[in-house]
């Protein structure tokens, strides 16, 4: 004979889909909530959640922000993020204007991302592969490597420094500026670049194969 217990649980209704999901949402919502309350410090890990946005009252992330594979599409005003931001493959197509640094890196790829605030510091990487950056603002700084290989962007701002390599395979650009400063290798495959800046500010090897 079966117990009350397994007779009541059977009885119990299963939650739908959209019940599960609305759960999921809320309890996320909770998560960032506490995560503020707590004064903000440490990661802030929300990948593969439902979320599409962030509350208002998230100024700041001390550590890093993971909202990979999410339904992000914006970001509050006013928000700082003290290591890496991550928004790769999210459906986020501008990042806010006041969002003047990312101490670490910054993963942009596979997203419809357009173009970026001005005076953009990025302390590590910057990831901008396989989207549709048309262009990069004056005076950017990366740390580490810049990634935007397969995207239409046609130039390279003044004054563009990176740290690490460089990567604008496959892409329209036809000359670079001469004020370009690359700490690491500068990868030119597929693209027409015939010109490259004096060698000083070129610090890596370069490689490229030209297109006909």
């Amino acid at each position: 004979m079966k117990s009350k217990i397994a007779e009541e649980k059977i009885l119990i209704p299963r939650r739908t889909p959209e019940e599960r999901r609305k759960n999921f949402i809320k309890a996320t919502q909770q998560k960032i909530q506490q995560y503020i309350k707590n004064g903000s410090n440490g990661d802030l890990d929300l990948r593969n959640t439902p979320i599409t946005s962030l509350p208002d009252n998230l100024t700041r992330v001390g550590g890093s922000l993971n909202l990979g594979n999410t339904k992000i599409t914006s970001l509050p005003d006013n928000l700082t993020v003290g290591g890496w931001l991550d928004l790769y493959n999210t459906p986020i197509t501008s990042l806010p204007d006041n969002l003047t640094r990312v101490g670490g890196s910054l993963n942009l790829g596979n997203t419809k991302i357009t173009s970026l605030p001005d005076n953009l510091t990025v302390g590590g990487s910057l990831n901008l592969g396989n989207t549709k950056i048309t262009s990069l603002p004056d005076n950017l700084t990366v740390g580490g490597w810049l990634d935007l290989t397969n995207t239409p962007i046609t130039k390279l701002p003044d004054n563009l420094t990176v740290g690490g390599w460089l990567y604008i395979n496959n892409t329209p650009i036809t000359s670079l500026p001469d004020n370009l400063k690359v700490g690491g290798s500068l990868y030119l495959r597929n693209t027409k670049i015939t010109s490259i800046p004096t060698s000083e500010k070129i610090k890596g090897e370069i490689y490229r194969l030209k297109k006909i």
